[in-house]
């Protein structure tokens, strides 16, 4: 009888504690589908943005690597809806409020490249790390504001998984003498 009761009691706290895969793939499902409360693509439309295939690097590089999920991209200029690029120095030939602008062009030139290499932008867990450049004059030192064009984009499509670490710097000059160029960091799901 003792044989019994113990035989029993081990099957009970071997069986009894193994996982069930079904529903730990449902949770993880459940987890996939409550990222947001709304569908990313949509908002990005109802902003206005349209988002385009990206244009291959002019160089011999790649618009972005993904390690795990982590998905390291590229930086981007601000390229115009028309063609080219936002050019010159903030604070010479352009305004603090241009410079923003361009910023926001940049956002939705990483958007783009961001949905090619991931397919659905509804995937993005966190916009973890951003490093944007300001083309600027030597005395100019309001990078942070130039970059929050960009920035501020990714809070409004990403709500606060949009907040991101940041660094906004000055450079004596950038590719083409565009404006802005800016990179980021990007946690996906699977």
């Amino acid at each position: 009888m003792k044989n019994l009761i113990l035989t029993l009691t081990l099957s009970t706290l071997f069986f009894g504690c193994q996982p069930e895969h079904d529903h730990t793939h449902e949770d993880q499902s459940k987890e996939q589908e409550a990222l947001y409360s709304y569908d990313v693509e949509e908002k990005i439309a109802s902003m206005g943005i349209t988002l385009s295939e990206p244009g291959a690097p002019v160089a011999n590089y790649v618009n972005a690597v993904r390690t795990g999920n982590l998905v390291f991209m590229a930086g981007k200029g601000p390229n115009l809806p028309e063609g080219g690029y936002v050019t010159g120095k903030v604070g010479e030939d352009l305004t603090v409020e241009e410079g923003y602008e361009a910023a926001k062009l940049v956002a939705v030139a990483q958007l783009s490249a961001l949905k090619a290499e991931i397919g659905d932008l509804n995937k993005v867990v966190r916009i973890v790390k951003v490093f944007g450049m300001v083309n600027c004059t030597s005395d100019f030192g309001d990078q942070p504001e130039v970059i929050n064009g960009f920035s501020d984009t990714m809070v409004e499509v990403f709500g606060e998984r949009g907040k991101h670490a940041r660094a906004a710097v000055g450079m004596g000059s950038l590719p083409r003498n565009i404006a802005v160029e800016i990179e980021m960091i990007v946690e996906v799901q699977d």
